[in-house]
């Protein structure tokens, strides 16, 4: 029977789940990876092993099942029950003030990280709603909480504060910073592959449906585009991002939003979605750019591309600006990874700070997409946030965290 480590990510609609075996040679080797999809009665079960080929599906009514015990009880079942599952890791969002490192889940930390759902009421049920799940099912499981916040804590205190009353930074309302696992794979696969922007002065741009940049420095995040919540910085796919406080109050006051209305426009209704009319998703927004017959959407569309495009590039220079210089750009995340036209247009527009693009190995989306001679690095990298999870699980299974 082999040790493995089942790794969450939770999002909100859906739970996708890796399982990694641990002990092995390598130390780590994901074995499965799958996903739990939620309908209104019903919830989607979906396997596969680790070159992608479909081992299970399955569709059961809420009101029969429990999605994360139907999970738990086929992973002892699959493979005549050949996993024991040593430990379970958790992607949640925010960490708030205090948790700096991941930890291990007890009834008293539950408490504390449901205390921080103020700070992100969205993200931070639906990232604890598993561990719930377990501890209920499975109270003995070892369950490590692993914070997105957490890579930014080495940002300077200066980078944190707000400008508001001394009262709201004493409440924990600051800038935290996000993607912090995702962050943090890409500085360990940074130190493998290219240590010069590792140490360097690089910009990790985490491009999907959320989105947001990290200014790394010396292989430490002094600099972040989202703040005090996942709301703050990029243009995304359905999330405004950065915004004049003053529309907010014209929405307070001049229609009377309440805070679903407000929850609803900023989240849920903005971004690509808001400018483009048509679609949060960039690949649908591409399709419709060479299909759409209606001239005024035809420009809604395009204008939504360009804007994604424009924010990203105003942030990068901001970052460039407190690093003082840019010597790398890291693409990463579904957008990053795969729109070369996106990439293609920032790389252009900084090309005042001597980034020249290799526009053949961008078109053919290669590790390096710059130019020999650009002044510039700029690499295409994929991300892996649940590896970085069971990385944080195997001290507290082995004893030495």
């Amino acid at each position: 029977m082999s040790d493995v480590v089942l790794v969450f990510n939770a999002g909100s609609s859906s739970l996708k789940f890796t399982v990694f075996q641990i002990g092995q040679n390598p130390a780590i080797q994901k074995l499965i990876k799958g996903r739990l999809e939620y309908d209104v009665d019903t919830f989607h079960f979906f396997a596969s092993d680790q070159n992608d080929q479909l081992l299970d599906r399955a569709t059961y009514p809420l009101s029969q099942k429990k999605p994360l015990e139907y999970l738990l009880d086929w992973l002892a079942d699959h493979e005549q029950g050949q996993h024991n599952i040593v430990g379970v890791g958790h992607r949640i969002v925010h960490g708030g003030p205090d948790f700096l490192a991941p930890v291990q889940v007890t009834p008293e930390i539950l408490r504390q990280l449901e205390a921080l759902t103020p700070f992100a009421p969205l993200h931070q049920p639906q990232t604890l709603a598993p561990v719930h799940a377990i501890m209920a099912y499975r109270p003995n499981l070892l369950q490590i909480a692993c914070f997105d916040t957490a890579f930014h804590r080495t940002m300077p205190e200066i980078a944190r504060l707000l400008p508001l009353p001394r009262r709201y930074g004493e409440k924990g309302i600051c800038r935290y910073g996000f993607h912090g696992l995702s962050y943090d794979f890409l500085t360990q696969r940074l130190h493998q592959i290219d240590p010069t922007l590792a140490k360097g002065r690089t910009v990790l741009a985490h491009l999907g449906s959320g989105a947001s940049l990290c200014a790394l420095k010396g292989g430490r995040s002094i600099e972040t585009t989202m703040g005090f919540s996942a709301l703050d910085g990029l243009m995304m796919g359905s999330r405004c991002g950065m915004i004049d406080p003053g529309v907010l109050l014209y929405m307070l006051r001049e229609e009377k939003a309440d805070w679903n209305t407000m929850v609803n426009t900023l989240y849920h209704q903005s971004g690509l979605l808001g400018v483009s009319g048509v679609s949060s998703d960039m690949r649908v927004l591409r399709e419709h750019m060479g299909t759409e017959q209606d001239p005024t959407l035809q420009e809604h569309i395009q204008q939504a591309v360009a804007l994604s495009a424009y924010r990203i590039v105003e942030e990068v220079g901001a970052l460039a600006a407190i690093m003082g210089g840019l010597d790398g750009l890291v693409f990463t995340a579904g957008i990053g990874e795969h729109d070369a036209l996106l990439r293609q247009d920032v790389c252009l527009a900084l090309g005042w700070l001597g980034l020249k693009l290799d526009h053949k190995a961008n078109e053919n989306h290669a590790s390096i997409i710059s130019s020999p001679d650009s002044a510039i690095r700029v690499r295409v990298e994929p991300t892996h946030e649940e590896l970085v999870i069971c990385q944080n699980v195997l001290p507290f299974v082995q004893g030495t965290p």
